[in-house]
């Protein structure tokens, strides 16, 4: 059986081979299609399962059961998901350089499936958690905090999550998309309906983690909670496994991180060298693929052709001297830094979602009726609200806008992205004060206001994600270049993470600063609604930040070769040739050197 791992470094000769499980060239009636894709979509599927349904409802556990106080329990959840996004750039690279897409997925789904199964154990043995505390004890604070020995195993368990996660995550939609041939007009008709269910399947999974583990991990047991996001995850494993004579292979090309800092060397490398009378004596000029740009010039170095590697005829090495075509394609790489760093705030507005908005529904009314609503739970509307605003995005804001600008997306990636950086904003300011509405009716009043009044900050925040999750993954994949669109996919997941990470480096400075005087344990003695104030202005902030990125960003220029009286000539889709474009950025390179 091969498995598709990479041996060394690949040329492009070889880019797109597509194998079966021997080795062997598809037979397209006996692989790929919907089978292999469903069997493949089933990890993304548990993996959701089991994310959300420790994400969703962690805290509580922490607080309630482990006695850690609110605003360390939830940089222990924000530290979780920002490791488990983090690590899909991990995923990424092991998949591109190594190890293919279905051993990566594979392992990381049978690393998950341990993760979970440690978890279930933490959660279950006696000895891993503190004395109970009782109401008297805890209302005077005198609840024991769980030791370090007892968190060892807790955090063992979710930090190996984390690692299956972000492998599964930033492969598992790829792997699918592998089971449909892009030539084939039918199948790539299949492929994009494959998105779609593969967004509405991992869509199911975080809903059932919401409403039904949830439900089970309050009134049943966390241990029956997790052992079946456990089990889950095990069947996904044996299922993707078996599947394994279905499925097409794309063999590795070795990691495009490579070709990044191979560049970055290479140019530091040759700093002191003098540039070139003209682009066209850099190395590989005439055999570009992509526009030659003026802009990150310093690059360019990277491609000067020495006179050692002239006369030793070295200009293939790519350790010696890089392409024009990798040179542009690291400037590329370049010029999604600045969107990047305007999207993170996005997602710390988001993971309060999984924290903070979760403590402040267990002590608000959750009952209808005699039934108690698992603090949990109330994530449900969250995703309700990102099925709805994506459904709506689809039938009608799109075509709308397509209407108003004559443009075939409709809306841009940066527009969307922008929209969602409004909708986040928003949903802080309707936190902070329905926070400070609930703390002062429950202080002078005694009364506790409905739960439900959250579903404000849930569905800002989830008709936001509907916009930047889609705004940014279009983004960065579109606007990356052909080859690093592995890399692409982790930068977007790494926005995430580090939206998290700056998410619990916000608590521990408020926490710091204040003295502790806004985030306790005991919500109605805190000030919540000032850390929500600060998010709010935080993301305005970033949000006109964006706007100065987004009006200098310009999109990548889509080159497709066509063959002309037997000779291949780049144009751009509105005609151009490659010369007239690179003609046309030379000249606005100039113009913004200018005074």
């Amino acid at each position: 059986m091969v498995l598709v791992g990479s041996h060394g470094e690949k040329d492009d000769s070889n880019e797109g081979t597509v194998v079966d499980f021997r080795g062997n060239p598809v037979d397209k009636s006996k692989t790929g299609g919907w089978l292999a894709a469903g069997l493949i979509l089933g990890s993304e599927l548990s993996e959701r399962i089991c994310v959300m349904g420790i994400s969703m409802n962690l805290v509580t556990y922490l607080v309630g059961d482990l006695h850690i106080s609110a605003a360390k329990s939830a940089t222990i959840v924000t530290n979780f998901m920002g490791a488990l996004n983090l690590l899909g750039l991990l995923g990424g690279f092991l998949a591109d350089a190594k190890l293919g897409r279905y051993l990566t997925v594979a392992l990381s789904a049978s690393i998950t499936a341990l993760g979970v199964i440690l978890l279930t154990l933490a959660t279950t043995i006696p000895s891993m958690r503190p004395p109970y505390c009782d109401d008297y004890r805890r209302k005077h604070h005198e609840c024991i905090e769980a030791n370090g020995r007892q968190l060892a195993l807790l955090y063992a368990a979710l930090y190996t999550t984390a690692l299956g996660g972000g492998g599964i995550k930033s492969n598992v939609s790829g792997f699918g998309s592998d089971q449909f041939d892009m030539a084939d007009p039918k199948e790539e008709k299949a492929m994009i309906f494959f998105f779609n269910r593969f967004y509405f399947g991992i869509s199911l999974g975080s809903l059932f983690a919401v409403i039904v583990l949830v439900y089970i991990q309050d009134n049943v047991g966390r241990g029956w909670g997790y052992g079946i996001s456990a089990v889950t995850m095990v069947i996904a494993v044996v299922v993707l496994i078996c599947g394994t004579p279905w499925y097409r292979f794309k063999k590795p090309q070795g990691s495009p991180l490579t070709v990044v800092w191979r560049v970055l060397l290479l140019a530091l490398k040759k700093k002191n060298q003098p540039y070139p009378s003209h682009p066209s004596l850099l190395n590989d000029y005439d055999n570009r693929k992509v526009p030659y740009t003026p802009r990150f010039k310093f690059l360019d170095k990277a491609a000067i052709l020495d006179d050692n590697c002239a006369a030793n005829a070295e200009k293939n090495n790519p350790w010696l001297v890089s392409t024009v075509t990798h040179v542009e394609e690291v400037k590329m790489v370049i010029k999604l830094l600045p969107i990047w760093s305007t999207c993170i705030l996005f997602w710390t507005n988001y993971s309060q979602m999984t924290t903070f908005t979760v403590e402040q529904a267990t002590i608000m009314h959750r009952k209808i009726g005699s039934f108690v609503i698992p603090a949990g739970s109330f994530s449900a509307f969250l995703i309700i609200s990102i099925l709805l605003f994506t459904s709506l995005n689809e039938k009608l804001f799109v075509p709308l806008a397509r209407k108003i600008t004559h443009n075939p997306q409709g809306i841009t990636s940066l527009q969307r992205i922008g929209i969602g950086l409004v909708f986040s904003v928003a949903a802080m300011v309707g936190a902070a004060i329905i926070e400070k509405e609930r703390r002062e009716i429950a202080v002078e009043k005694e009364v506790k206001i409905s739960a439900f009044w959250l579903l404000v900050q849930f569905f800002l925040v989830g008709a936001g994600e509907a916009f930047a999750y889609v705004g940014q993954l279009e983004f960065f994949i579109r606007e990356a270049p052909d080859r690093m669109k592995s890399m692409s996919t982790g930068l977007f997941l790494s926005t995430i993470s580090m939206g998290f990470f700056v998410s619990s480096l916000l608590v521990s400075i408020v926490d710091h600063v204040t003295n502790r005087n806004w985030l306790r344990n005991n919500l109605n003695k805190g000030k919540l609604n000032n850390f929500y104030w600060l998010l709010a202005v935080l993301g305005f902030l970033n949000f006109l930040v964006f706007l100065i990125f987004a009006s200098r960003h310009q999109y990548k220029m889509q080159l497709p070769i066509e063959p002309e009286s037997g000779e291949k000539e780049l144009k751009g889709l509105n005609g151009e040739t490659i010369q007239d474009m690179e003609k046309k950025a030379s000249l606005q390179a100039v113009g913004e050197v200018e005074p």
